[in-house]
């Protein structure tokens, strides 16, 4: 799996070929890619660590993880994951709408249990860690799933969202399920205010990356002075807005380089590079290679990695001895 399957998979969600969306990718750090940039969506993503150990941020809280983490990410949330110094990590990548658990009728569980999470209304542990004593429940829950996905049997589909109801029942009994602490305090709604505007800078450059864009227009769209969006620019993201769009544009053309076979000018200019000389120049700068080099030694990589992650025997209609239920 390369990076652009991991961040086209809302396109998947859409298509006529996949109606269940409950998507799994299995991920390499830094085989498959280096570090997933900063991002967000409307869906639940879970992180399951099999191998290694890395780095995970959500809403700008850092996170070590190593081998058995499971990081929840809630929709709406901002969240990246990179790689730990020279350590390798290998996951289990999870991304479903909530919606696939809410029925067409109005449904009680749903408004109940379910809508406030999809609403930020309650949260989520960030992790789960294996030395947590709901841990056993809840990863057999996750690997069970993980299984039927194996073989997907005739009805799958009402297996997963029974499994689904398991988990989210499970985070509830453990009492992993809390309030959404929503700006009490001044602290805390500067917090909120600063994930929204981030929130809204990066689906605007989402969207526009690709044309010419200006701190003037960043700024107009952010709603800031030029002055304030990049002093707010800096102190969220750590670099200048003008290093962080030259960064963002060379990671989406190495997606593209490796996702079609457009010419290298073609993908200069789709990536939002005037200049072909300037676009190799700052390309070899990031990758350590021109961007022919990178297509051919990137797509024979692909072709030769498989990742080995172990997953749980799981029989729904086995007999015998059943699961422990959780105290």
């Amino acid at each position: 799996m390369n990076i652009t399957e991991y961040e086209n998979y809302q396109e998947k969600l859409n298509q006529q070929g996949n109606p269940f969306p409950y998507l799994t990718y299995l991920c390499s750090i830094p085989h498959d890619f280096t570090y997933v940039p900063l991002h967000w969506h409307e869906e639940m993503e879970l992180v399951y660590i099999k191998k290694g150990a890395g780095i995970v941020d959500v809403d700008f809280k850092e996170f070590l993880v190593s081998e058995g983490d499971i990081i929840f990410v809630c929709p709406g949330q901002l969240h990246s994951i990179r790689q730990q110094s020279s350590l390798s990590m290998e996951y289990e990548n999870i991304i479903f709408p909530l919606s696939l658990l809410n029925g067409r009728q109005p449904d009680s569980l749903w408004e109940t249990y379910l809508a406030p999470i999809n609403l930020r209304q309650l949260s989520l542990p960030p992790r789960l860690s294996p030395d947590m004593t709901s841990y056993p429940f809840i990863s057999a829950c996750i690997d069970q799933i993980d299984q039927i996905r194996r073989t997907f049997p005739h009805g799958y589909e009402l297996l997963i969202k029974g499994k689904l109801y398991e988990l989210y029942f499970l985070l509830y009994h453990h009492g992993l399920v809390t309030p959404h602490k929503s700006a009490p305090t001044p602290r805390l709604h500067s917090q909120e205010k600063t994930l929204e505007k981030t929130r809204q800078i990066l689906k605007f450059l989402e969207q526009h990356y690709n044309e010419p864009l200006s701190i003037e227009k960043l700024a107009k769209a952010a709603g800031f002075s030029q002055s304030h969006f990049m002093k707010f620019f800096k102190n969220t993201f750590g670099r200048s807005f003008t290093a962080y769009l030259n960064d963002y544009r060379l990671t989406m053309a190495s997606r593209m380089l490796l996702a079609s076979e457009d010419s290298i000018l073609t993908i200069a200019a789709e990536s939002g590079f005037e200049n072909l000389s300037y676009f190799n120049r700052r390309f070899r700068g990031k990758f350590g290679m021109t961007p022919r080099e990178y297509r051919k030694k990137n797509l024979v990589s692909q072709t030769q990695h498989i990742p080995d992650i172990p997953v749980k025997n799981y029989n729904p209609l086995q007999t015998g001895k059943q699961r422990s239920a959780p105290p």
